[in-house]
């Protein structure tokens, strides 16, 4: 999925409300109608198709599929995984149209054919079990014979097997090539397992506008977000028109941390930047990036500081303790990350401080610190992401983002979104230090914490997709190369559309 503006997420229960308030239109033919023109594009030509139907209404927008297809004189193989007396009544109407058109459905597949396309009806949104037993192996054939065939696998709404509220997995799941969803997008399409099953995602409405019946409750992250702070440099400016970022941590040995996000906010343009480290044997400077001021964490709290962040390699030593409670204590905008994440969590004096604080506080935990924040597992946690995010940002009055696959971040009045942009080859050390120090840059500009995050969050994963667009990873991308990028990619946006 592509898209330069956000997008609204609907839950499963008020895609149910949609499709009751417009139980009057055609919605499965229009489905069936959308699909066939995606599968007839997608499809391999001389080779027959495959369309799994399964015992919902999932199933009867595969043998509208089916009736389409056939009509445009294409091969088609359906195969229904229920009893037609079982169907419910919208769904076998769309089978006896499939019969009018001529398919035969079929109760297993076909051998010894060779398919130019698999369609998966089986199921759709709202799926409340596992998948076991002769449903999960037609899922498993449909994957192997995909990956034996070398053809297009097409979900239909959401992949079968996946959760479309939440992303996890519900026993077997279809590995989908392409998913066509319907109506509007779907959280769990989005975030943890979903873009590993969903491949590239494509919305049809059917010809609703879904915001104009129910309000959507979250949104995917695009620019159109934070457009209103995208404007040119004014030329009678200085650095003190960019504010002064200060970054708490560089504990021993991990002093690297807090280089990179400093380096990050630096290239991001805000005026100066300052690194208080706590290590004793902290450089005087940073050869790399001079223009860095590193300090003692003294020294940090005594500059003109316009907003601050905590946590880049601080370290759990005693010795840092104090010192995110000063932060914690300023009325300074404030990023909290990685081990001022974990101190907070065992002190619940210090997350009561931080619960209490006037100025804006964003958090960037990863599922693990976000486990130790809540006091349960990490499973949990990401069993119910955009849950745990919720919890969080309203129990800390906190903007959070939950880092991982599709990243959540919540507002601690309820409100939430999920990025869209970034890649496997993030997952390397440093990229979660180079988000702060773009958090904390654009706090230091003056922009309000919400546009800060989404617009940090979701630039980094642009400067990633960047650089792997030049071949400069997954493999190997390294956090340094992130932050170098965002500054490419943020300097584009700022000079207009392109």
């Amino acid at each position: 999925m592509n898209t330069q503006n956000s997008l609204p997420l609907y839950l499963s229960r008020e895609l149910r409300q949609i499709e009751q308030a417009a139980r009057e239109l055609p919605l499965m033919q229009r489905a069936g109608q959308a699909a066939a023109k995606l599968a007839a594009k997608l499809a391999l030509p001389g080779r027959p198709i495959l369309i799994l139907a399964g015992p919902g209404n999932n199933g009867g927008d595969a043998c509208e599929v089916a009736c389409h297809l056939v009509a445009q004189g294409q091969d088609v193989r359906l195969v229904l995984s229920a009893p037609e007396a079982n169907l419910p009544a919208q769904a076998a109407a769309a089978l006896a149209r499939s019969k009018e058109a001529g398919v035969r459905p079929l109760g297993t597949i076909p051998q010894g054919q060779h398919w130019g396309l698999i369609v998966d009806g089986l199921f759709g949104i709202g799926l409340g079990r596992a998948i076991e037993g002769d449903h999960a192996r037609l899922i498993e054939s449909a994957n192997t014979l995909a990956e034996q065939h070398a053809c297009p696998l097409l979900a239909l709404d959401c992949p079968s097997g996946l959760d479309s509220d939440r992303g996890v997995l519900r026993g077997a799941a279809i590995r989908a090539s392409h998913t066509l969803t319907f109506i509007a997008a779907k959280p769990g399409l989005l975030t943890l397992d979903g873009p590993d099953q969903v491949g590239r995602l494509e919305v049809d409405s059917l010809e609703l506008n879904p915001e104009a019946i129910t309000a959507p409750s979250g949104r995917s992250i695009a620019r159109d977000l934070f457009a209103h702070r995208l404007h040119p440099r004014q030329a009678n400016s200085h650095k003190g028109s960019y504010g002064s970022v200060g970054i708490l941590g560089g504990g021993e040995s991990m002093v690297g941390a807090a280089i990179l996000a400093g380096r990050a906010a630096l290239k991001l343009g805000a005026g100066r930047v300052y690194l208080g480290l706590l290590a004793p044997s902290r450089p005087a400077f940073d050869p790399a990036q001079p223009e860095l001021m590193l300090r003692s964490p003294e020294a940090l709290f005594a500059a003109p500081l316009t907003a601050l962040a905590c946590g880049p390699g601080l370290s759990m030593a005693p010795a840092a303790q104090p010192w995110v409670e000063k932060a914690v204590a300023t009325d300074l905008p404030l990023v909290l990350d990685a081990d001022a994440l974990n101190l907070l969590a065992e002190d619940e004096p210090l997350a009561a401080a931080c619960a209490a604080r006037q100025a804006p506080t964003l958090m960037t935990p990863h599922p693990a610190e976000a486990a130790r924040l809540e006091s349960c597992g990490v499973a949990e946690i990401q069993q119910d992401r955009i849950g745990a995010a919720r919890s969080l940002a309203a129990r800390l009055n906190a903007w959070v983002a939950l880092k991982g696959v599709g990243t959540v971040v919540a507002a601690p009045d309820g409100r939430w979104w999920i990025n869209t942009s970034g890649n496997p080859g993030m997952a390397s050390a440093g990229q979660g230090d180079v988000l702060t120090g773009l958090t904390v840059a654009f706090l230091a500009q003056g922009w309000e914490a919400e546009a800060a995050l989404l617009a940090a969050v979701y630039l980094h994963g642009k400067a990633g997709d960047a650089l792997v667009r030049r071949n400069i990873g997954p493999a190997g991308l390294t956090a340094g190369e992130t932050g170098d990028e965002a500054r490419r990619v943020f300097n584009r946006w700022l000079s207009g559309p392109r």
